[in-house]
């Protein structure tokens, strides 16, 4: 008899163990919504799955008389280029300061503290200068996002360099590379997997900077839209918008992972 921890699930049931936790979630919640409107059908706390869709109806698929435009498809299309932008800057920045950190010394002596102490700094307690400095554009938002992940995906490559065995370097240094193509040839194509996973583990802060950000200052966005209708207690809107933005964090986790393993099998190969 094969114990427990041997077993390996089937797809199929991967699949239903993975949704059967959503199920019962919803089923305790439409049980909670039935009971507290049986009890006020006024009670705006646990809104029926009718006010869902009709909220939903009325913000993506009804002009909103004001603008013109569809709010739900622009909130989110404003959410995902701050956040895009962001990232992919954050990336930018923590590959470059990563691998030159990691491979040469003299700059891993210079920046390596200046990288630690940012890391430590608590993003949203300097929101507000930077929307002293920035103002309360779309660049001071993406800041805060750089300023939030950028400097522990910059850590977390700076590690990874430093776990290539030396012994690669010095077989590389021994054919005659120079240090610029031991970085492109060596070192990049073993963290451009690492940096994507890092990005992976990440964009769950980034959320959290943007919404933060556009709930203080903004006139759109998912994050605008939910701290906007908190006043009027509309849990119709505020919990599917959250429910799209965890679908939408989701798909964007999902994606990059698959574009990893597209990229490079050979480092997801070693995973399994």
């Amino acid at each position: 008899m094969k114990k427990l921890i041997n077993l390996q699930p089937s797809k199929p049931v991967r699949v239903l163990l993975g949704l059967l936790p959503f199920i019962i979630l919803l089923l305790l919640y439409i049980g909670a919504s039935d009971a507290r409107l049986a009890d006020n059908p006024n009670d705006k706390l646990l809104p029926s799955l009718n006010s869902f869709v009709e909220a939903i109806d009325r913000m993506a698929f009804t002009a909103d008389k004001r603008s013109g435009g569809y709010l739900f498809w622009q909130d989110s299309y404003s959410s995902l280029k701050r956040l895009f932008t962001g990232v992919g800057i954050s990336a930018a920045l923590a590959l470059s300061l990563g691998v030159l950190m990691g491979a040469i010394p003299f700059f891993r002596a210079k920046l390596s503290p200046l990288v630690t102490a940012i890391s430590l700094i608590p993003p949203m307690a300097i929101l507000p200068i930077l929307f002293i400095i920035f103002g309360l554009g779309e660049f001071s938002k993406v800041v805060l996002i750089v300023i939030g992940i950028a400097p522990f995906i910059t850590r977390d490559v700076l590690q990874r360099v430093q776990e290539i065995p030396s012994e690669q370097i010095i077989k590389a240094q021994t054919l005659g590379a120079n240090t610029w193509q031991i970085i492109l040839r060596v070192i990049l194509p073993q963290i451009m997997p690492r940096l994507l996973a890092a990005v992976r583990l990440s964009l769950g802060a980034a959320w959290l900077f943007l919404i933060a950000a556009e709930a203080i200052a903004a006139t759109d966005g998912l994050g605008y839209r939910i701290f906007l209708v908190r006043r009027y207690l509309s849990m119709d809107v505020i919990l599917p918008y959250v429910a799209w933005i965890t679908l939408l964090a989701f798909i964007i986790d999902y994606l990059i992972r698959l574009a990893s393993a597209k990229l490079y099998p050979w480092f997801h190969s070693q995973e399994n």
